[in-house]
């Protein structure tokens, strides 16, 4: 399970200390801008399921892609694995109006 969050929710999240950004985008997509802090994991690359496994099931997670498909599936497959604590930026970067680097 996880849940879809605006704008507003996510910037509320990120000021909690256990929350870690993940941007599921393409390098190309990076270099328009990025969340400050996000980690980048390109859910095309070959190695995501294996990076995912790697990370503290007990942190928060704001999934982030361009609309909020991609890191809607990441958000399952997160929750498919024992994450639980899991939030999907709907409307993606698309929608987002925070700072980016």
């Amino acid at each position: 399970m996880y849940k879809d969050i605006d704008t507003e929710e996510a910037k509320e999240l990120m000021d909690g200390p256990d929350t870690v950004i993940i941007d599921v985008r393409t390098p190309q997509e990076w270099e328009e801008g990025i969340i400050p802090g996000a980690l980048k994991m390109n859910i095309m690359d070959q190695d995501f399921t294996e990076r995912i496994t790697e990370l503290d099931k007990d942190k928060k997670y704001l999934m982030v892609c361009r609309s909020g498909n991609r890191s809607g599936k990441a958000c399952q497959y997160m929750s498919s694995v024992g994450f639980t604590h899991l939030y999907n930026l709907d409307g993606g970067m698309l929608d987002w109006d925070g700072d980016t680097e």
